[in-house]
């Protein structure tokens, strides 16, 4: 009679136990591409979704290193000043001929109205670096300047 029972119970167990599954790893592939992380950040900051723009330009910077100019500015944008230089200061160690991000640094600076040699300096080379863009970073050496009573 104990056999039975102990067989009975061996068998309501491995039931019991086949009908669990293992737990199993997914690896799931993001479908989106770096870039189009960063054109769906642009599309939240656009409507002032700046922390979900933050993920999407998070997601991009694992392959892309401009993603970090656009969290710059989406923290900034957010006034999240400290987190903006950080990665202003991160998008140019990784790409120093970035003149937008030499220029966004400035700026903060000048919004906060410290480091404002280090700003003037910064724009000069953003100049140097994009002519092209020359009236904007002007524009922002004139008020660095005024700030500075130059």
């Amino acid at each position: 009679m104990f056999a039975l029972k102990r067989a009975a119970l061996l068998s309501a167990l491995i039931v019991i136990v086949s009908g669990c599954s293992l737990p199993r790893i997914v690896v799931v592939k993001d479908p989106l591409s770096p870039e189009e992380h960063i054109n769906l950040g642009v599309a939240y900051e656009r409507k002032g979704e700046y922390d979900l723009a933050i993920r999407e330009y998070k997601r991009a910077a694992r392959g892309l290193s401009i993603a970090y100019f656009y969290l710059g500015n989406a923290y900034f944008k957010k006034g999240d000043y400290r987190e903006a230089e950080h990665y202003y200061r991160l998008s140019i160690r990784k790409n120093p001929d970035h003149a937008d991000s030499l220029n966004n640094l400035a700026w903060l600076y000048y919004t906060e109205g410290r480091r404002l040699a280090e700003a003037e300096r910064l724009v000069l080379r953003a100049i140097r670096l994009n002519p092209e863009k020359k009236s904007v970073y002007l524009d922002t050496l004139r008020k660095i300047r005024e700030k500075r009573g130059l």
